[in-house]
C-alpha cells in the first residue's frame, strides 16, 4: 500500500481525482488530505494577483467574497468532505483533516505520524508565491524528507 498525503485548498474535481488516484498505475493508495481553505491563506491581493495573472479579471474582482475566518472553515469542511468521498469512490482509503495553522508544520507532523511515502500539493497556480518559492510545494521539499510532486487543480469542483 503507497501512503500519500495530499495537500489541497478546495474540494477536488472528478479530473483531480482521476489523476492523483492513478499515479501509482494499480498499485492501492491511501490518501491522508490536508485542506487549509483559499480564505485562511494569502492575502486577498496576492490572491488577485493570482487570478489577473491567470487572465480570470472576474475572480479578482470577487477576491473579497472569498470566505474567511470561521466561514471558510466551513466551507472547507464541505470542500474536504467531498474530496474524501470522491477518492473514496475511485476506489482509494482516505481520510482527511482541515488545517488551521501553520500548514507546512501539519504536513510534516502528517508525513511522520503516517509513515508518507510522498507529499502531493495539489494547489491552482500561485505565481507571486511560485516565484519567490514560497509556496506550499517549494517550502516542503525542504521539510518533510519525502518526494514532493506539484500539481495544479482543474478550475471547477465536483457539483459546480
Amino acid at each position: 500500500m503507497f501512503t500519500s498525503v495530499l495537500m489541497i485548498e478546495k474540494a477536488l474535481t472528478s479530473v483531480d481525482v482521476e489523476f492523483v488516484t492513478t499515479l501509482h498505475g494499480d498499485e492501492p493508495v491511501t490518501f491522508h488530505v490536508l485542506l487549509q481553505p483559499r480564505g485562511d491563506q494569502a492575502d486577498r491581493l496576492l490572491r488577485a494577483i493570482d487570478d489577473i495573472a491567470l487572465g480570470e479579471l472576474d475572480e479578482a474582482v470577487r477576491e473579497g467574497e472569498t470566505p474567511e475566518g470561521h466561514e471558510a472553515r466551513s466551507v472547507g469542511q464541505q470542500a474536504l468532505d467531498v474530496s474524501l468521498q470522491a477518492l473514496r469512490a475511485a476506489g482509494s482509503r482516505a481520510e482527511g483533516r482541515l488545517v488551521e495553522d501553520h500548514p507546512l508544520d501539519a504536513l510534516k507532523s502528517l508525513v511522520a505520524e503516517v509513515g508518507a511515502d510522498e507529499v502531493i500539493v495539489l494547489t491552482d497556480p500561485h505565481y507571486v508565491e511560485e516565484f519567490f518559492h514560497r509556496d506550499w510545494a517549494s517550502r516542503a521539499r525542504h521539510k518533510v524528507g519525502v518526494p514532493v510532486l506539484k500539481l495544479f487543480s482543474h478550475s471547477k469542483a465536483q457539483g459546480e
